[in-house]
């Protein structure tokens, strides 16, 4: 098709599709021959496969992401969000991390904006759950669970310990089971540094509406990891809701009750709410209508793919469409750039047809499942075809490399258990530090003994600690003077 100029290709989104098809595109694109921006809030793309090893530690958070600005240097990246489409008129609302928003004209649309978890009204989980779609998530996640040892290891209040060591996960597919496979594996691990814990002290709740687990395989293969989870002292709630979390207070349909500081949701997601305010068509579950050859259905120059969109899947008969996976979003991407650089040259374009191959999902280390085209595996070899499939599809050598290296040191080094809760407020420490004077001043109760200067770090016998004065029933323990600054009585 001519514009008479070179086009302007929008990409909505620097996900799977979004990074895969801008990449395809700069690529192969002649000089000139058209121009291609990507807008996306974040600076980089995830690879979530890899996001229950990050937080379990067996990767560098760093490694699972890849910055768009030094893979797509050959297109202009925006950071910010899209928040409205005009594709009638062509225009774009974009809203920039910083700055003022503006409207952006262009000639081809790229939607692919991607999800966002999918959440249900149910009382307290807003306020204390937390999702599994990022790395930022991912991160917190683990740091939370060391930073809940650290305190039940520190604590004798055995309510305390109790509910610090609970950690609930809501939805049995994949996110959800890997990252409680990895996480409780690390835990366990990380029990060998806590003398006052031990692995029988953790509970772990897995909380699924269905009747089963991993309904991306088998129900031979779902069984088995059912069992295995099980096994590990792993609780699987099968066919369970929960209906209210309230405080950290848990309370499921099934009468059971206990409390969490933990709460994971990884039950399913749905399209971005971003299209609700656009032109295109929607499905019934707020998906972009698609046709098999990738085009928004009935509108000429859009295009989408990946988890927004309701793509036919041709090989499971008329009205299937293509489920929100991986493997989906990538081999799309493909053939979206393909069939735009065909629709620009003015040759034919294919449909997407792919039968699916398979899953394979990560269990802990040496822990895993596989079903791939008919061929089942189980323990260690789904474990190394996990980590060999994935390591094979995260983009760019150089993230192919890092990932390798991780998984290389891992083999002759164990995993950090270190909880850097600081980062979710870096700037707490530095507040206190600039203002003293709003900190309050830290209270010693009367029970607790005073060494003298003597006393303190000779081990002598603490047997004036107060000098001969009557105890006060608490004293003010003023900030430490500088070193040289003399006390005046």
């Amino acid at each position: 098709m001519s514009f008479g100029h070179p086009p302007h290709i929008l990409v909505v989104g620097g996900g799977y599709v979004g990074m895969y098809t801008a990449l395809r595109l700069q690529r192969r694109l002649r000089q000139g021959e058209a121009t291609v921006t990507v807008v996306e809030p974040n600076s980089y793309m995830t690879y979530q496969p890899f996001l229950p090893e990050a937080a379990a530690g067996n990767l560098e958070p760093r490694h699972v992401v890849v910055p768009l600005r030094s893979v797509l240097n050959g297109c202009r990246v925006v950071s910010g969000s899209v928040t409205g489409l005009n594709h009638a008129q062509r225009r774009a609302y974009i809203a920039p991390n910083q700055g003022t928003p503006y409207e952006l004209h262009y000639d081809v649309l790229v939607g692919c904006p991607g999800s966002v978890a999918r959440t249900l009204p149910i009382p307290g989980l807003a306020e204390l759950g937390i999702g599994f779609k990022s790395v930022a998530e991912a991160i917190h996640i683990r740091n939370k669970v060391i930073e809940r040892m650290d305190s039940a290891a520190s604590s004798n209040d055995p309510q305390l310990r109790r509910r610090a060591l609970t950690f609930v996960f809501i939805g049995g597919g994949f996110a959800g089971i890997e990252a409680i496979a990895e996480l409780e594996d690390m835990a366990r691990d990380a029990c060998k540094f806590y003398p006052e814990l031990s692995p029988s002290d953790m509970r772990w709740v897995m909380v699924e509406a269905s009747g089963r687990v991993l309904p991306e395989v088998s129900p031979a293969m779902g069984l088995y990891t059912l069992k295995q989870l099980e096994h590990r002292g792993i609780e699987m709630k099968i066919n369970t809701r929960v209906k209210s979390l309230v405080d950290g207070h848990v309370v499921l349909d099934s009468g059971e009750e206990f409390d969490t500081e933990t709460i994971i949701w990884t039950a399913g997601v749905k399209a971005h709410p971003l299209l609700a305010n656009t032109d295109l068509p929607l499905d019934e579950r707020g998906r972009i209508k698609a046709t098999a050859f990738l085009q928004v259905d009935g509108v000429e120059q859009a295009w989408t793919a990946g988890d927004c969109a309701a793509v036919p899947d041709l090989t499971r008969g008329e009205g299937a469409t293509t489920s929100p996976s991986a493997q989906h979003a990538v081999r799309q991407a493909r053939l979206l750039a393909n069939n735009i650089l065909a629709d620009l040259r003015g040759e034919p374009i294919a449909p997407y047809e792919h039968s699916y191959a398979g899953s394979v999902a990560s269990l802990g280390l040496h822990k895993g499942v596989a079903d791939v085209y008919g061929m089942k595996l189980r323990g260690w070899p789904a474990w190394l075809m996990h980590r060999t499939y994935h390591l094979s599809r995260v983009p760019t050598f150089n993230r192919k490399a890092r990932v390798l290296a991780d998984w290389t040191l891992a083999l002759f080094f164990r995993r950090e258990i270190v909880s850097l809760g600081a980062f979710a407020d870096p700037r707490a420490g530095f507040r206190e530090a600039a203002s003293p004077s709003a900190a309050p001043a830290a209270q010693v109760p009367a029970s607790a003994p005073v060494l003298s200067s003597k006393s303190a770090g000779h081990g002598e016998p603490n047997a004036s600690v107060t000098g001969g004065r009557k105890p006060a029933a608490t004293r003010t323990v003023g900030p430490a003077k500088p070193s040289g600054e003399t006390s005046v009585a």
